[in-house]
């Protein structure tokens, strides 16, 4: 891949970037599914998670009391609905899992010792991920390789846009203030990337070799985070 003087700033997405499609799908999914009956009954009355029960209920159409609505959650987890009080949800589970140490956040070691370093030479870098921003910072605060979160500026969910649309892209553009062609954006969803270049931003997609075939389209490829000449 060719050196890009341009870049000054790089959002990332997780799933499939820089951390393993299998945590998300064979960990982190199956804990929430497992625990969420539990955490809606024992947190329930707390402010931030009844702000997000009243989203859910309010998008399922139905005046559902709480042991119904985990019915809805549990079912929106099963078909990876991408719906805001889901992904807020989650997040609120997997910090208290984190802190438990009933797991830790995946990162492969390319990606932080790669993020460590552009950092150091004083390149901007954010994240991008349809899981919410708690989430987000939690997978990258308990590591194998320590907290990550020093590394970022800054962190967007899909309250921003959906990751497949232009708009959001642009709207990240105007949060960060530099020119769509100084941002590289990675990913390993061809969707994603052609939302993004619509936008302006630079892309690269990054085929990590597990879960699906990727299909890069025109997008400049690398097979880990040591590839990205940036």
């Amino acid at each position: 891949m060719e050196r890009s003087p341009m870049v000054r700033a790089i959002v990332t997405d997780i799933e499939g970037t820089t951390s393993s499609l299998s945590f998300v799908k064979d960990v982190l999914f199956p804990y929430s599914a497992r625990h969420m009956r539990e955490f809606v009954l024992t947190h329930g009355p707390q402010p931030p998670v009844r702000r997000m029960l009243d989203e859910a209920r309010e998008l399922d159409g139905g005046a559902r009391d709480d042991a119904a609505l985990v019915d809805v959650l549990l079912r929106w987890i099963q078909e990876d609905r991408k719906y805001g009080p889901l992904k807020a949800l989650q997040g609120l589970m997997w910090e208290e899992g984190y802190r438990r140490g009933d797991f830790q956040g995946h990162v492969y070691e390319d990606a932080a010792r790669r993020l460590r370093d552009w950092h150091a030479r004083g390149l901007r870098l954010y994240v991008y991920s349809s899981g919410s921003v708690q989430a987000q910072v939690s997978l990258f605060r308990h590591t194998p390789f320590g907290d990550l979160t020093p590394l970022f500026q800054g962190h967007f969910d899909t309250r921003i846009g959906g990751k497949k649309e232009a708009a959001a892209y642009e709207a990240i553009r105007r949060e960060l203030g530099l020119p769509a062609p100084d941002i590289l954006f990675l990913s390993d969803v061809r969707e994603e990337l052609d939302a993004a270049a619509t936008a302006g931003l630079r892309t690269a997609c990054l085929v990590r070799g597990e879960g699906p075939e990727v299909n890069p389209g025109p997008h400049p490829v690398a097979r880990s985070f040591d590839e990205l000449a940036v």
